[in-house]
């Protein structure tokens, strides 16, 4: 393997990494301020999860190409950050608001059941009870959501978005192996450092310590 590019550019190749995690940040905040209410309507309105889950579901199959070849005409989206954050906060949605669902309906019954009977409203289980003990799955779910949306995120140089799959196209577009690898093996590094450091704070979360 030739990795002349990555020694001689890696202040380039780190510039990249950066800007790829801060598109990967944006993108996921933006999806979780709308997975969130997604999926404490589809656990607290089992009627809804259907057509929530389903309509989700369907946006998860539209190519990623596609999605981002769709918004470039749309009035102030086009080329660029923002239609890219679109796209990766719509991909990201089905895999949080599933897994919210699943953390929220896995919290044992007679807890909340006993919550209720100190007098605490619905809010007030939801926040000071329910969301802590389901924390341990729904970190898991923003887990394999941040790491699906880092690689997802290499596409996005397509529309000119920035992030280490700038390195890929370029490297094809040169006929560059080097400038490929240098990409691929920052992209697979970023991935499994973060997934690190989501495992450490999975299980630093006090319902996972409580269970040890």
């Amino acid at each position: 393997m030739n990795f002349d590019y990555l020694i001689d550019n890696w202040r380039r190749v780190l510039e990249l990494t950066v800007d790829h995690l801060e598109l990967t940040a944006i993108s996921l905040a933006l999806a979780l301020l709308i997975a969130l209410p997604l999926g404490i309507l589809v656990t607290i309105a089992h009627a809804t999860s259907l057509p929530v889950m389903g309509g989700l579901g369907v946006i998860y199959t539209i190519p990623s190409l596609a999605a981002l070849a769709l918004l470039i005409p749309v009035p102030g989206l086009g080329l660029g950050r923002r239609s890219a954050i679109v796209v990766l906060a719509a991909y990201a949605q089905l895999a949080l608001v599933r897994n919210i669902v699943a953390a929220l309906r896995g919290v044992d019954p007679a807890t909340l059941e006993a919550a209720r009977g100190t007098g605490m409203t619905w809010g007030q289980v939801l926040w000071r009870v329910r969301l802590p003990l389901a924390l341990p799955v729904l970190i898991a779910g923003l887990r394999i959501a941040t790491v699906t949306t880092i690689s997802l995120a290499t596409i996005t140089a397509w529309v000119n978005a920035g992030g280490l799959g700038s390195l890929l196209f370029d490297g094809i577009s040169r006929d560059y192996p080097s400038q490929i690898l240098a990409g691929a093996v920052a992209i697979t590094t970023l991935a499994l450092v973060v997934d690190g450091i989501l495992r450490i704070a999975e299980r630093m979360t006090p319902a996972s310590r409580a269970t040890r």
